[in-house]
């Protein structure tokens, strides 16, 4: 497999590097670092966005979330990021930065050690499940100098609570990387007949390991893609985008893709070829 800074290994992605609605990197920079091979199981990837906007100017970005948890560091505090149902803007300015660790779908769970449907649409902090390790930790991550340190810090943290993988937790990962990967995947139905699993089961499943549906977690990716590809305006026709991302019909795809980013595919792509802000949380 190849490997990046620091030595980390690139895996199967279970998440894309979609989310960001509108053109990236306007007022901002996002940075993406692979996490090490025996981290990797549990973990996707580190992020950290930066920005440093002149006196006066304040800005902000729209996203539209992963199936996953998030440990966030942001003006001092460390906190637990559950899964995110809807799109949320983040308002920034000064100069600033925020650092994440991003765990893969059902990655949170063996740090839980609770159904991870708990945390969805809440965010706690970490002080809540490690107790004054998490002020430690956050000290360590404020003192960081750069994206490297912040990783180290994280990994060896990470390493040091530990809580090892489940067969189960493994199964659940196989399914995820599924559907962000396999367009022969298009309806939950799909997912059942591939892994042998009731629709009940895998229903259970998710909600214990993931905090969301599956059926959820299938239509968020596509509607990824389908955001990405409006904005670099390599998106085809409607109905051929449709149906690539597994809908029957354009107007279904249309309904969704409004309730999920605020905007029709046409304003959508049209703000983004004017470089606006598209939307808003």
């Amino acid at each position: 497999m190849p490997t990046d800074r620091l030595g980390q290994t690139r895996q199967l992605a279970t998440t894309s590097e979609y989310g960001v609605l509108g053109v990236r990197d306007v007022d901002f920079t996002l940075e993406r670092v692979p996490v090490s091979a025996d981290l990797a199981p549990l973990v996707e990837r580190y992020w950290l966005v930066s920005w440093d906007l002149p006196p006066g100017r304040r800005a902000s970005v729209t996203l539209l979330p992963h199936p996953c948890v998030n440990l966030v560091f942001d003006r001092g505090r460390l906190a637990v990021s559950g899964v995110g149902s809807s799109r949320f803007s983040y308002a920034y300015e000064g100069a600033g930065r925020v650092f994440g660790v991003k765990f893969r779908p059902g990655g949170f769970l063996p740090f839980l050690g609770a159904p991870v449907a708990e945390l969805t649409d809440q965010v706690r902090p970490l002080s809540a499940l490690w107790g004054a390790d998490a002020e430690v930790m956050a000290a360590e991550l404020a003192a960081a100098r750069g994206l490297d340190e912040l990783v180290a810090v994280a990994e060896r943290w990470l390493r040091a609570r530990w809580p090892g993988v489940a067969a189960e937790t493994a199964e659940v990962g196989r399914i995820v990387r599924t559907l962000l990967h396999d367009r022969e995947i298009s309806r939950v139905g799909d997912v059942c007949a591939r892994f042998g699993i009731s629709p009940r089961s895998l229903q259970r499943l998710f909600h214990r390991h993931v905090g969301v549906s599956p059926k959820w977690v299938l239509r968020r990716y596509r509607l990824h893609e389908a955001a990405a590809r409006l904005a670099e305006g390599t998106s085809g026709t409607w109905t051929e985008v449709a149906l690539e991302l597994g809908y029957f019909d354009q107007s279904h795809f249309i309904r969704d893709f409004t309730r999920a980013i605020g905007l029709t595919p046409v304003a959508y792509a049209e703000a983004c070829r004017s470089r606006q802000a598209p939307v808003s949380a």
